[in-house]
């Protein structure tokens, strides 16, 4: 018994083109699973790190999912607007700390530009209440000022003092600019891992600046319209923004100052409070979720049962290595143990390679999925489930390899001997 590991090494040794195939199998369903599992973990973590100290997310009148999707997380648009009349009363409001605008709508080359005021960058937190940091310059303030988001700054190579000119609506591709009124870039962010990295930020003022001339998506003829100076001593207040986000003096009012908003009298609102609406977007999502573990599960299915097919396969082939066994001394007991540990071989070293597949596909993906979706990758030691889960993948291979192992238990000695024609 003690020679049997060394025989079953050299044994899969002497066959290790298909074992090779097996370890590959085993190994990719092995990534797949723990890939989806970390995937699915460093995406809920990304998004609940989006925004951190913000009691209550303010707009019209929508579901809460909606409202929490584009105000937060910049995905999809506002059907209605908030006027900035009833953010002003809710600003003063003696129970509210801070309330900071959001106008969103405009865009630069495919990266959303947010109009808000300076003290955005004073009260937006993330993760666990982290504020917002410089790489280069400041806060906008001057009418024309832009703060950029790291991923912006590095994807386009801006510096600071770089002229740049957002475009009029949404998209890579825009037909409709602003050019008349360029922005300068007086500020960039350290990077966040938060949809902060992917905008454009400028006062609310400058995008007033930037629309004075502009009508139903379209710009005044040349002569009707209002150069970058001349709106410097326009009326620039604004009338309509997006959303507003709240921090409360006391947390116990909170859910008062929610229902307040909803039962607002002089225009539709909606307030929500992120935590609760992230929660319904897991419960959204988790159907789905749980359909790509079981795929990943099926996978890892897949693989074990392509050693067994790979085993029964081959031990037709060694009858007589298997007879040869038995007359030097080996007991059918050994046969049968000498099987499993192959099945077990071939298990480890998918589920090992399968580790190495699953990071080396994480490093290779991070930054896309960072850059695309917001989505930070923490590469990161097994958890405890992660290695539970793969015993679990050698136990299973031992309960499949049982049944090529109870075949050659139950072949007598003769039977290898025996020429078949």
């Amino acid at each position: 018994m003690s020679a049997l590991p060394l025989l079953a090494l050299r044994s899969v040794w002497n066959r290790r083109g298909t074992a090779a195939l097996t370890v590959f199998s085993i190994a990719v369903s092995v990534a797949l699973l723990l890939g989806v599992l970390h995937l699915r973990e460093d995406a809920r973590r990304s998004f609940a790190n989006t925004v951190s100290g913000t009691d209550l997310v303010v707009g019209a009148r929508s579901s809460p999912l909606s409202l929490l999707l584009y105000a937060v997380f910049h995905v999809g648009e506002a059907t209605q607007s908030v006027s900035y009349a009833s953010y002003e009363k809710v600003a003063r409001h003696p129970d509210v700390a801070w309330a900071v605008p959001v106008a969103l709508g405009d865009s630069h080359r495919g990266f959303r530009v947010l109009g808000t005021e300076a003290s955005y960058f004073e009260h937006w937190r993330y993760g666990r209440g982290r504020a917002l940091a410089f790489d280069a310059g400041a806060p906008f303030v001057d009418l024309y000022d832009a703060v950029l988001g790291a991923e912006v700054a590095a994807r386009l190579g801006y510096h600071l003092g770089d002229r740049i000119v957002i475009a009029h609506g949404l998209g890579e591709v825009s037909f409709a600019e602003h050019a008349d009124k360029p922005f300068r870039v007086a500020g960039i962010l350290a990077r966040t891992g938060t949809p902060v990295d992917r905008a454009v930020h400028v006062s609310l003022e400058g995008l007033a600046a930037m629309h004075l001339d502009w009508q139903s998506g379209a710009q005044a003829p040349p002569g009707e319209r209002v150069s970058a100076e001349a709106a410097r001593a326009a009326d620039l207040r604004p009338q309509r923004i997006t959303a507003f986000m709240v921090g409360m003096r006391s947390k116990s009012t909170v859910l008062v100052m929610q229902r307040a908003l909803n039962e607002y009298r002089g225009e539709a609102l909606t307030a929500i409070i992120p935590g609760v609406a992230l929660t319904q977007l897991w419960e959204l999502v988790g159907v789905a979720e749980t359909a790509l573990l079981v795929v990943a599960a099926c996978v890892v299915v897949a693989g074990l049962l392509g050693m067994l097919t790979a085993i029964l396969t081959s031990l037709n082939e060694r009858r007589r290595e298997m007879a040869i066994l038995r007359s030097v001394g080996a007991r059918p007991l050994d046969v049968f143990a000498l099987l499993l540990l192959e099945a077990a071989l071939l298990a480890a070293a998918g589920a090992v390679a399968g580790v190495g597949l699953m990071y080396a596909a994480l490093a290779g993906s991070a930054p896309l999925l960072a850059r695309r979706f917001g989505v930070v990758l923490e590469i990161g030691a097994l958890t405890p489930y992660d290695a539970a889960l793969l015993a679990g993948v050698v136990v299973a291979s031992l309960v499949i390899g049982a049944v090529p192992a109870l075949n050659a238990y139950r072949r007598s000695l003769a039977d290898g001997l025996t020429i078949r024609l």
